[in-house]
C-alpha cells in the first residue's frame, strides 16, 4: 500500500496482473470509454462535508452545498490529487462530480454511490475486507493537539501522556493510536465528528486531541487558536497511509493505481504535497 507502482504505463494499455491493496482486479482496459462508472459520462468522487483544510481549500462559492470548502475548487491537497487522478483517467474537470459521503460510511460494507472516495481514510486490513483501497497517495503520522499553558503542554514523551484524557473521532485510526500507542490510564472519549472532538478540547472536557498531522495544523491555527501541536507519535513499522476507497472488487481500482503511479513518476504528487502540506515538516516526534 505504501509503495506506488513504479512504472507509468499508458492508461489505455491492457492490464496484466497488478491489483490494488484492497483487492480489485485491473480492468481489461483503462480507456475512458471502458471504465465502469456509477454515473455514465462522469467520474463521481466522494468526500465528507464539511471539507476541511489543508485537504480542501478555496472556500464555498455562492449556492454551494459544501461547508468551509467546496471540493470542486481544485484547491487543497485531496482536491488537487483527485483532479490529477481524474485527468490521468481522461476526465476533464467538467466531467467530475463530487458527492457527500460521511467518513464512516465511505468504508462501510455495501454498494457505493461514488467511483472513489478521498477523505483521509487510512488503509487497514479490516477495512479492506469490505472495500478496495488504492495505493497510497499520502503517508501519514498522528499528532497530539493540546491547549497552550495546560499541564499536558509540557510533556515531551509518549510515556508522559498516559495520565491524561484524550478525545477522538469515532472510526478513525487516531483512536487506535491512542489505545495502542499511548495507552492512557483512562478510556478515550469518542465523538461522532471531529468538530465535536475539537469542541471538547476547546471547552477543556478533554486534555488532548489526536488527529492526523496536517489536520492538527488546521485545528491549532483556526479552530482553537490557543492550542498547539505537542508532537507526532512515533511511526509504526510499515507506516500508515491514506488510500482512495472504491467498491469491493471494482475493476476501477487497478486503473486508479496506474493513474497514481503515473503521477508519482512525473513528480506531480510530490509537487501537490509541497504546495498544500509544506507545514507538516519539522514537528517533533514524541519519544
Amino acid at each position: 500500500m505504501r509503495r506506488l507502482i513504479a512504472l507509468a504505463l499508458p492508461l489505455c494499455a491492457l492490464a496484466l496482473t497488478v491489483t490494488g491493496t484492497g483487492g480489485g482486479a485491473v480492468s481489461a482496459s483503462c480507456a475512458k470509454a471502458d471504465l465502469p462508472l456509477v454515473n455514465d459520462g462522469k467520474l463521481t468522487i466522494g468526500t465528507d462535508n464539511p471539507a476541511y483544510p489543508p485537504w480542501y481549500g478555496g472556500g464555498t462559492p455562492k449556492g454551494s452545498k459544501w461547508k468551509i470548502n467546496d471540493p470542486s475548487t481544485g484547491k487543497g491537497f485531496e482536491s488537487a490529487v483527485a483532479y490529477a487522478v481524474a485527468k490521468q483517467l481522461g476526465f476533464p474537470r467538467a466531467q467530475v462530480e463530487w458527492t457527500y459521503v460521511p467518513f464512516a460510511k465511505s468504508y462501510a460494507p455495501g454498494k457505493k454511490s461514488f467511483d472513489f472516495d478521498i477523505n483521509q481514510i487510512s488503509y487497514s486490513p479490516q477495512r479492506a475486507k469490505v472495500v478496495d483501497f488504492s495505493n497510497s497517495y499520502y503517508d501519514v503520522s498522528q499528532a497530539v493537539v493540546v491547549l497552550k499553558g495546560s499541564k499536558i503542554a509540557s510533556v515531551r514523551s509518549v510515556a508522559g501522556l498516559k495520565g491524561y484524557t484524550f478525545g477522538v473521532q469515532i472510526g478513525t485510526t487516531s483512536y487506535q493510536a491512542i489505545v495502542g500507542d499511548i495507552k492512557p490510564s483512562s478510556k478515550p472519549r469518542v465523538y461522532d465528528t471531529n468538530d465535536k472532538a475539537v469542541f471538547a478540547l476547546k471547552s477543556k472536557q478533554i486534555d488532548a486531541l489526536v488527529v492526523d498531522l496536517p489536520t492538527a495544523f488546521y485545528v491549532s491555527a483556526v479552530q482553537i487558536p490557543n492550542a498547539k501541536i505537542l508532537g507526532q507519535l512515533p511511526a509504526k513499522p510499515g507506516g500508515e497511509h491514506f488510500g482512495m476507497v472504491l467498491q469491493k472488487g471494482s475493476p476501477l481500482t487497478g486503473c486508479v493505481n496506474k493513474a497514481l503511479a503515473a503521477l508519482k513518476a512525473k513528480g506531480t504528487l510530490k509537487k501537490i504535497q509541497a504546495t498544500w502540506l509544506s507545514k507538516v515538516v519539522g514537528v517533533p516526534v514524541l519519544k
